[in-house]
């Protein structure tokens, strides 16, 4: 059985940032670009961000056009892709709306995870242990076993880093800003790792596009560019 299709979706600033340090969150795309996002939500199996992104943000993680959801419908597919997130610790609180709205959804977890887990989320996602930590190639063989053949991944930063650095991405759609965040503190969109081929492999650019003062760039990660 063929793993997912792994789609890494980020809005970046020109230096490379997802946030800056604020309480409230920094909106660096502009209305096409969530638009667009929309659009290729509505056209997932699935969509994951990590538990940090959850506790920070409290997303809804939804299609949010009522046109895209009924064509979802038309299409024999549930209104809203399926809503994935993941915890090594167990720590999320069940008061979180990520869990109350949209369809199903899953958390992948650890074992000591997953007893503190099936306690606060019973009947409201479908908890799954990978073991003594999370792997994720055993989370792609998961969905995979549940029908999921394309999967959206939304951040954060050390969930992109690990699907990434494990060979896992097929796609990145990488929107950057023009704003400067200039803050060492805030989070950027990769972490430090070890990445496939190192810094002398070039990435596979498929499509450079500006989407009003937005600029998307989509790369083939496994695909190497010629040099």
């Amino acid at each position: 059985m063929s793993r997912p299709y792994v789609l890494l979706s980020v809005a970046v600033s020109i230096d490379g940032y997802t946030d800056d340090t604020s309480p409230k969150r920094l909106l660096l795309s502009n209305e096409e670009d969530f638009d667009r996002v929309d659009q290729v939500r509505s056209e997932m199996d699935a969509i994951l961000i990590g538990a940090g992104t959850v506790r920070t943000d409290n997303p809804r993680l939804i299609v949010k056009s009522a046109e895209r959801r009924a064509a979802r419908i038309r299409r024999g597919e549930s209104e809203h892709p399926l809503k994935v997130t993941i915890s090594a610790s167990g720590k999320l609180d069940s008061s979180l709306e990520f869990w109350h709205i949209g369809g199903e959804k899953i958390v992948y977890t650890t074992d000591v995870g997953a007893e503190r887990l099936r306690a606060e989320l019973t009947g409201l996602a479908d908890v799954v242990s990978l073991g003594t930590e999370v792997d994720f190639g055993m989370l792609l063989d998961d969905l995979a076993r549940r029908g999921v053949k394309k999967l959206m991944v939304e951040g954060g930063g050390s969930i992109h880093t690990a699907f990434l650095s494990a060979g896992l991405v097929d796609e990145i759609h990488l929107a950057v800003a023009p704003v400067v965040v200039g803050d060492s503190g805030a989070p950027r969109f990769l972490n430090p790792g070890s990445y496939l081929g190192g810094p002398r492999r070039r990435m596979q650019l498929v499509e450079a596009k500006p989407i009003g003062d937005v600029v998307l760039l989509r790369y083939h990660p496994k695909i190497a560019s010629a040099s």
